[in-house]
């Protein structure tokens, strides 16, 4: 819409420019006038002004005036009709775009919410559009929100510390949040917010300050993390161990389109639960590698032996290709 608009802004200004040089020249030429009387004739017969001829007119010099007229107010009124239609579409596009989103967000149920599309907020968007999960970015700034409207995600204009917009965002039926602002104080504040509507709601977020992590955990953060303190762990884990880095930004990201780590709950009447994990991919044919078992009491076992018990609420950390994990999700979500 924004290339149309700029191209149509450019192909009235350019006819407008060349019917005003056309008339200075044309008068200049024809009738011997200066540039500025040339320039003022053709300004004044084109806007339909109608003054009297800046100097008399012989019979060639109104010839070609017929021409300025005929050819300049076409196009002016082609000038007015398309500001006039530039702006009727604008505004008919706000209000169906409002319309539009305020029926997409009332649809959404079990969804994440992302607050603030700032650097944290932007690229954990990016993840979530990845992940093609439905989620919603909220945003004060509306430049911000039309980024993210410019890169296909459903974003709105509201103050995620708000308890209205919050609501409004489908706080009440959303999975989860992610509180991305720049200002601890203001994270903590949409936490607290968050968790009394919807208590059941998983919140992450981010810690400007070392000393503001425990207190985002008190108010119901489930993680909280410190960019400053994982790059520093980053930075140097790359010069100690850069294999290892590595081998985990290959399976977390994007880096290979075929291979990726994933998290597949053990649902409760799945034919492997209470069998073990040899047996379950065995079973399964599929061709994953099981990295560990969280279970549903927290406990994390790490390269699990083949005989390890599977549990209902059990989440197996599985490395494999995309096909491959999604039909062990099938399995072990199937009853």
């Amino acid at each position: 819409m924004n290339r149309r608009l700029v191209r149509r802004a450019l192909i009235i200004a350019g006819l407008l420019l060349i019917t005003l040089c056309v008339g200075t020249a044309g008068f200049a030429l024809i009738e011997g006038w200066g540039w500025f009387d040339a320039f003022y004739m053709t300004l004044t017969t084109i806007t339909t002004v109608g003054y009297q001829e800046v100097h008399p007119l012989d019979r060639a010099g109104r010839i070609f005036n017929s021409f300025v007229i005929f050819f300049g107010v076409s196009a002016v009124l082609f000038a007015i009709g398309s500001m006039t239609q530039t702006i009727i579409e604008l505004e008919l596009q706000d209000r169906y775009g409002k319309r539009r989103r305020k029926r997409l967000i009332s649809q959404l149920h079990n969804h994440f919410i992302v607050c603030g599309f700032g650097r944290v907020g932007r690229n954990a968007s990016y993840e979530l559009q990845r992940a093609n999960v439905p989620f919603l970015v909220v945003d004060r700034n509306e430049q911000r929100v039309e980024r993210a409207m410019q890169a296909n995600m459903l974003a709105v204009v509201a103050d995620a510390t708000n308890d209205d917009d919050l609501r409004a965002a489908g706080v009440l039926r959303a999975r989860g949040l992610i509180a991305a602002l720049p200002s601890d104080a203001e994270n903590l504040f949409i936490i607290l917010s968050a968790k009394t509507l919807n208590p059941k709601l998983v919140v992450v977020t981010r810690a400007s300050e070392e000393q503001a992590e425990e207190k985002l955990r008190r108010a119901g953060a489930d993680t909280v993390f410190a960019p400053y303190t994982l790059a520093g762990r980053r930075l140097a884990n790359s010069l100690l161990r850069p294999h290892v880095v590595e081998f985990l930004e290959f399976a977390t990201s994007a880096v290979g389109p075929k291979i990726m780590m994933e998290q597949v709950r053990v649902e409760p009447g799945t034919k492997f639960v209470s069998k073990t994990t040899g047996a379950m991919l065995a079973g399964s044919g599929l061709n994953v590698i099981l990295l560990a078992i969280r279970h549903a009491n927290g406990e994390m076992i790490f390269n699990p032996p083949a005989d390890s018990p599977i549990s209902a609420g059990d989440f197996l950390i599985v490395l494999g290709e995309k096909p491959s994990l999604k039909m062990l999700e099938q399995v072990l979500t199937s009853t």
